[in-house]
């Protein structure tokens, strides 16, 4: 290295080996999804266990709008995405263990949960979800009728 470059310059980023889990629906993915993936992706390397087309149907009752792959190919753009595999929408421990997963991340609609691993819990973005833009869309095309 060059004696004139200054120090912080030098030194190489130290690298989070953590393996961070945060696991989501993203039905219709949002700013509110992004920010929290950004939050999350600032403890280690972010995995998104992402809830399958299955459990979507049986759980919050909706035929998603993109399905698994494309909902998997938009976040693995995301920069600070490392890794997405398919997930339940009841998390468990079981699953956790089976990923080696160090780090929980989760939203404050799912703060009741809790694992032996550290959970770190972020409130929700506000004035958004996947259900909001479904009811706005709706009601933007109830008014072309």
């Amino acid at each position: 290295m060059f004696s004139y470059m200054k120090k912080s310059m030098r030194k190489s980023p130290k690298k989070n080996k953590k393996k961070v889990l945060l696991d989501m629906s993203c039905s219709i993915i949002h700013h509110g999804h992004v920010r929290l993936i950004k939050k999350a992706s600032r403890f280690g390397n972010l995995i998104i266990s992402l809830t399958t087309d299955r459990d979507l149907k049986k759980f919050k009752n909706i035929h998603p709008e993109l399905n698994f792959s494309q909902r998997k190919e938009i976040l693995l753009s995301i920069k600070y995405v490392k890794k997405v595999i398919p997930g339940n929408f009841i998390l468990d421990q079981k699953f956790i263990d089976k990923n080696n997963i160090d780090i929980v991340i989760q939203g404050s609609d799912y703060k009741k949960r809790k694992f032996k691993n550290k959970l770190v819990t972020f409130p929700r973005t506000k004035n958004i979800s996947s259900t909001m833009i479904r009811r706005l869309a709706k009601k933007n095309i109830n008014r072309k009728k």
